[in-house]
């Protein structure tokens, strides 16, 4: 599984492209769908994959839903949006998810304090064995990230099977992430590897958090420097209670 956060198909390389290609957020423009195919190609050999910061078809996209195109670039059937900041014509902030297994349930929750940022709880299966991904994208601020993270630990409760992923904007030893980890159970992530900025990573602020119960084979960074954050990448072993998810 991957976690990436496309910063709305925009190539960032270096801090002054956050200047000279700030238009870019607000205008369409013919690269964008160019760096769309190429973040198609990549996730082609993926099975569950979260996007943040994706427009669901506005302006600045052409109209394009950015989920949709790329699960239909990739060959995903199935594939789900959460709109958590809608600006009309301008812009349809969203969080995005492509899985090549039919979810039992897809639920959208709007985090605390209710200002834009959102999580998707996508469900595997049912009972004991079923898996549970939850995908998110933080807010910037420290105080609120821990309100959030509160939240989420109530959203996957004791569930056995539970994945946590997406751009939570805090580092492997913040103390937001670190009482969340903590309070669920979660194994320690992998922080050997920064995400962010894509060009020069200096930052872990991207994550993929499991449960001990799942087995893990891999985890990476993927080297895709095409938007401002660098993909991260899960391998492992699925619980029983995907079998029946095809």
């Amino acid at each position: 599984m991957l976690s990436y956060n496309i910063q709305a198909g925009i190539d960032t390389r270096q801090y002054r492209d956050y200047l000279t290609k700030g238009w870019k957020h607000l205008l369409p423009n013919r690269e964008r769908l160019r760096n769309l195919n190429l973040i198609a190609e990549m996730l082609r050999g993926y099975d569950l994959v979260g996007l943040q910061e994706v427009d669901s078809g506005s302006l600045r996209s052409g109209f394009v839903d950015m989920t949709e195109y790329l699960a239909h670039r990739s060959g995903y059937p199935h594939w789900y949006r959460q709109v958590n900041r809608n600006i009309g014509v301008l812009a349809q902030h969203s969080n995005g998810f492509l899985s090549r297994l039919r979810p039992t349930r897809v639920s959208n929750h709007r985090l605390p304090p209710g200002n834009g940022r959102g999580a998707m709880l996508i469900e595997f299966g049912d009972g004991p064995d079923a898996l549970v991904v939850c995908t998110m994208h933080l807010a910037l601020s420290r105080r609120v990230r821990a309100k959030q993270l509160d939240f989420i630990g109530e959203l996957i409760g004791e569930r056995k099977h539970v994945i946590v992923m997406g751009d939570l904007n805090a580092g492997c030893e913040s103390r937001e992430v670190r009482a969340f980890i903590d309070r669920t159970g979660l194994m320690d992530p992998p922080c050997e590897q920064a995400t962010f900025p894509s060009w020069r990573p200096v930052r872990r602020i991207d994550h993929i958090l499991v449960s001990h119960a799942l087995e893990v084979v891999r985890t990476r960074v993927v080297d895709y420097a095409l938007s401002d954050h660098l993909p991260i990448c899960v391998e492992l072993m699925p619980p029983a209670g995907m079998q029946h998810a095809a």
